[in-house]
């Protein structure tokens, strides 16, 4: 706990089982009181590592995709109690080590999400980023800030923490199952005013970690940019979008077990 706040650490898993165990050995658990992992249906055993490892696990009924493999996380994080929510990779991309930081800023009640840059500190190439993702994202991220009003170093990244309140308020059912749902929920947290702050995060590129290939990349990014005017069009009052209704809900049907 930090401040008498409890701190979860959602893994949204996807044929984690030879990275699982060095991201969580890296977790301060002083300072995380539980960790929940959510399988999208590996074709590997992760689910029995993780379960092995004492880790609360949950098994989708099928491979839903990324976006849905959070919904699942958050929704079981917000029952489990959470006032922050960190979600990290399993595949050991990003620094577990700077949940402590991350969480911190959120009990501070000065952020209400934060995220784990990979271009604070100008070291993305230098990691391993590769030149057409670094170049997309930076031109994605400029033209975002533009249509957004914001000013974030990057959109892209995986590693986020949120406060109980945001992820409560979101209507997070209403978007991509897919790579798009971390872009939309961004999008979607400024357009409800909640308070978005950055940390530096080192970034590994190696072949265990999860990426999505060139072409799924260029349909993110038109996905991305079809977020942007969405968002744009609903501020400026002359479209009505449901990722951007506050009162707009869907309950999900039960499409995932707690594993046993």
């Amino acid at each position: 706990m930090l401040n008498g706040k409890k701190i979860i650490v959602v893994l949204p898993a996807y044929n984690a089982e030879k990275t699982l165990e060095r991201t969580v050995s890296e977790l301060d658990r002083q300072v995380v009181d539980e960790i929940l992992l959510v399988d999208d249906y590996s074709r590997d055993h992760t689910v029995n590592l993780a379960r092995s490892m004492g880790i609360r696990s949950f098994l989708h009924d099928r491979n839903y995709g990324y976006g849905r493999n959070q919904k699942t996380c958050y929704a079981e994080a917000l029952k489990s109690g959470a006032d922050v929510i960190v979600m990290l990779h399993p595949d050991y991309q990003y620094s577990p080590r700077l949940v402590p930081a991350m969480a911190a800023m959120i009990v501070s009640e000065e952020y209400d999400l934060v995220m784990g840059s990979r271009i604070l500190g100008g070291k993305a190439r230098k990691s391993g980023m590769p030149l057409y993702k670094y170049i997309s994202n930076r031109a994605l991220t400029f033209v975002e800030n533009l249509l957004l009003g914001s000013k974030l170093s990057e959109f892209h990244t995986g590693y986020r923490a949120f406060s109980k309140a945001v992820l409560e308020c979101l209507p997070m059912h209403q978007n991509s199952d897919d790579f798009m749902f971390d872009n939309e929920m961004l999008a979607q947290a400024i357009f409800f005013d909640f308070n978005v702050g950055e940390i530096s995060c080192p970034t590994r590129y190696f072949r265990e970690a999860s990426s999505i290939n060139f072409r799924r990349s260029v349909i993110y990014g038109f996905g991305v940019l079809w977020t942007a005017i969405r968002f744009k069009l609903q501020k400026m009052g002359i479209g009505n979008f449901r990722i951007f209704d506050g009162l707009s809900s869907k309950t999900p049907r039960s499409y995932y077990t707690e594993v046993e």
